[in-house]
């Protein structure tokens, strides 16, 4: 790898990160070389599935997982992006986009970023097998005990299995039943 050639901020809840958010990450590593992923949190939003504490953790270990740790470093921030940027000493903000509603919504923070801090947003699409991997539908399918490992890094899985309990067989088993 190249020395960096920037510092960029990857924000978001990451209740629980997983794979398409690892996706973006490594994105970024390879385009920008140092990634400062950070948990935002908004004290007027209750509760979560994993505290930002645990949230820093998971993160870790899934980049340490990945190989990443070297050109990443996971912080928490309450507040803004923009402010959490500036902290970071951070170039860009990244934004994983996984289809044209997350690009909507994206924009106009973007826009609105940088009207008020001059700091870029720079949008990288998540691979076509991962583009459809969301948190919240990873909490829900684990909450009903569906397998959620080949959505999530293992440190994740491993973690929703504490919480959870393993996934029945009927709903991990795939393997088609003859009459």
């Amino acid at each position: 790898m190249t020395a960096p050639v920037a510092t960029v901020l990857n924000p978001g809840s990451f209740d629980p990160i997983h794979l398409g958010h690892i996706d973006v990450i490594e994105q970024a590593v390879e385009l920008f070389g140092d990634v400062v992923v950070t948990v935002m949190h908004n004290h007027e939003k209750t509760g979560g599935l994993f505290g930002v504490d645990e949230r820093v953790t998971l993160i870790e270990a899934a980049v340490a997982e990945a190989g990443l740790s070297d050109h990443v470093r996971v912080t928490a921030h309450v507040g803004l992006a923009i402010q959490a940027a500036m902290t970071a000493g951070a170039d860009f903000i990244v934004k994983g986009l996984r289809n044209a509603a997350d690009f909507e919504i994206e924009q106009q923070m973007a826009l609105t970023n940088h009207s008020a801090s001059a700091i870029r947003t720079v949008y990288l699409p998540c691979r076509a097998d991962r583009h459809y991997i969301s948190s919240r539908f990873v909490r829900e399918i684990a909450r009903y005990g569906g397998a959620v490992a080949h959505m999530v890094p293992g440190p994740v899985d491993a973690a929703l299995t504490r919480k959870y309990g393993s996934a029945p067989d009927a709903l991990t088993d795939t393997t088609p039943k003859t009459p």
